[in-house]
């Protein structure tokens, strides 16, 4: 690994590396208003391109509009909202630990319909507004990821991956067409590497907060214009909408099999194509299968 001091000071105008926003830094300023990340940590940089994000601190206070939010623990950490009167965030509802009596929960208005499931079970989206304090948590050992947006900014988001937004973005979803299928006949299985749908959030005519739960450690890299690379599918955390993605399958070759017994043996990654920034989480749910490959949309390569 690499390293980069970056040591700003009391007034500097400060450019985060991993949010990319400008902020005007106050006294004993030592994280990111914007997004919490440590200001006085040298950046890790492998040597493959990689910038390692480093995980919010304990405690840390993240401002947005009159509210804010301190990210708490760190093995499964608590998103803990202080609301201002008439301000809300909006989350899934089987992410809500806590909320005060003066915290108004109400369903989240969704121009489609909330018609995702979870573990086979139906997911809902709810709002929480201010005045009062609200805790959510996505329940599982990782990292609490801020992905501030600026006005007009928006960002593509693993489904499940989100945990919280503040409600001056907006979401929508909709179907990938990432897909491959195994068996023939009768016995077919389609398969969604990425999962079946899109998450994608905007910020409309102000700023926002959207903050997003990754298992193990977070890694981010940005990819020039033409330049591609291979990941796990269920390792990608959020990318930029210019980022270009296709299911890409490895194969072995071997005499003598025929094509659908080699692609019994094979590696599923995504292929995504840039310019932008593409981030990862290094847990992830590995795609290897048993059956042979019959049907999808994917490019491949045979070693």
């Amino acid at each position: 690994m690499t390293t980069a001091p970056t040591t700003p000071t009391s007034g500097d105008t400060y450019t985060c590396r991993y949010c990319r926003l400008q902020s005007q830094l106050g006294q004993d300023q030592r994280s990111c208003p914007t997004c919490g990340a440590p200001i006085d940590l040298r950046a890790a940089v492998s040597t493959s391109g990689w910038v390692e994000q480093p995980p919010i601190a304990d405690m840390t206070r993240i401002q947005f509009g009159r509210s804010r939010v301190q990210i708490e623990g760190d093995v499964v950490p608590v998103a803990d909202f202080s609301l201002h009167e008439g301000e809300s965030v909006y989350f899934s509802h089987h992410a809500l630990l806590w909320a005060e009596p003066g915290v108004r929960i109400t369903n989240h208005p969704n121009a489609k319909g909330w018609k995702r499931m979870l573990a086979g079970m139906p997911s809902y989206m709810l709002d929480a507004t201010g005045p009062g304090r609200v805790g959510i948590s996505d329940n599982h050992a990782g990292e609490v990821i801020a992905v501030p947006l600026p006005a007009g900014g928006a960002m593509w988001v693993r489904e499940h991956r989100f945990l919280a937004a503040t409600t001056s973005i907006d979401y929508t979803y909709a179907r990938n067409g990432l897909w491959y299928r195994t068996g023939y006949g009768d016995d077919r299985e389609t398969h969604y590497p990425l999962g079946m749908y899109d998450d994608v959030f905007t910020a409309r005519s102000e700023p926002g907060l959207l903050l997003l739960h990754a298992p193990g450690n977070t890694f981010v890299r940005d990819l020039a214009p033409g330049e591609h690379i291979l990941v796990q599918p269920r390792a990608l955390l959020y990318k930029d909408l210019s980022v270009q993605m296709g299911l890409h399958l490895e194969a072995p070759s071997m005499a003598g099999w025929s094509t659908w017994r080699r692609f019994q043996v094979r590696t599923m990654f995504l292929r995504l194509v840039g310019p932008g920034r593409v981030a990862v989480h290094s847990v992830f749910e590995n795609e290897l299968e048993g059956e042979a490959v019959t049907g999808g949309q994917y490019t491949t390569q045979q070693w």
